[in-house]
């Protein structure tokens, strides 16, 4: 099975007191999705250098990403879902291929040994492994609630929290556990629609105060897990570095001092 997606999405960041106040409009307008509250487990893959992830946190007009999403901790035989998602000016694209985690195990080993329906998308997928050189490189976990609206099931809302990563443990069925990355008391509210945004929708992101943001989930954890700690070495070790040259100095100019002595 494959799907293919193509639609605008928009992030706020939310307060929980936001978040609480929005929910008495969001019953009277949407319903919740077959998935309800659930949690979405995802392996992010990038190359070594984490090329993918470095480009995209640099906002160009054109960015992707590949990661395998399952909705709650699969077993071997739970459905996931291996996609490539693009972004090119706002207008973001989604193409996956369905499977089971124990083929998906299958065709990291070997991508010709599994028979997908949609050998187009396949081919796409097999190019980025083989181009980036691709592997698992961070597990994203978060609780997601999902609407569309009553009347246009095309217009979505989800929000996030209890977002958790990890760059050790690489398998989406290694359970729901990491460092978190999204302050206890936030959301994330993304806004997913082919169209406009709802007039009732406006009107109460404008009473609440609630205006666009930015949150890259794979972008944050990239930062807090990758990025941050080899800069903290790097000072770390400039610090001792620093103290070193301190002490070499005070040796010396005690060297010189006790041979000026000696001379005198």
């Amino acid at each position: 099975m494959a799907e293919i997606f193509r639609r605008i999405e928009k992030k706020y960041i939310l307060t929980k007191e936001q978040y609480e106040k929005l929910q008495d409009a969001i019953s009277q307008y949407m319903v919740e999705d077959q998935y309800g509250k659930s949690t979405i487990c995802n392996i992010y893959f990038d190359s070594n250098q984490y090329q993918m992830i470095s480009h995209s946190i640099e906002k160009p007009f054109f960015k992707e990403k590949v990661r395998l999403r399952s909705y709650n901790t699969p077993t071997q035989d739970s459905k996931v879902y291996l996609e490539i998602k693009r972004k090119c000016d706002g207008i973001v694209g989604k193409r996956r291929i369905e499977m089971r985690l124990r083929e998906f195990n299958q065709y990291l080993n070997d991508s010709s040994g599994v028979y997908i329906t949609n050998q187009q998308i396949k081919s796409e997928l097999d190019y980025y492994f083989k181009m980036y050189q691709l592997r698992p490189a961070m597990y994203i976990s978060y609780t997601r609630t999902a609407y569309y609206q009553k009347d246009n099931p095309d217009f979505r809302l989800t929000f996030d929290s209890n977002v958790l990563a990890r760059k050790y443990d690489l398998n989406l069925d290694g359970g729901e556990y990491g460092n978190q990355i999204l302050e206890n008391d936030k959301y994330i509210m993304e806004i997913k629609t082919l169209n406009s945004i709802p007039l009732w929708l406006v009107e109460e992101l404008t009473k609440l105060k609630i205006v666009p943001g930015s949150f890259s989930k794979y972008g944050t954890a990239y930062e807090k897990l990758v990025l941050e700690p080899i800069l903290l070495k790097h000072k770390i070790s400039k610090r001792i570095k620093g103290e070193e040259n301190c002490v070499v100095e005070f040796i010396h100019d005690n060297v010189r001092a006790k041979k000026a002595t000696a001379s005198a």
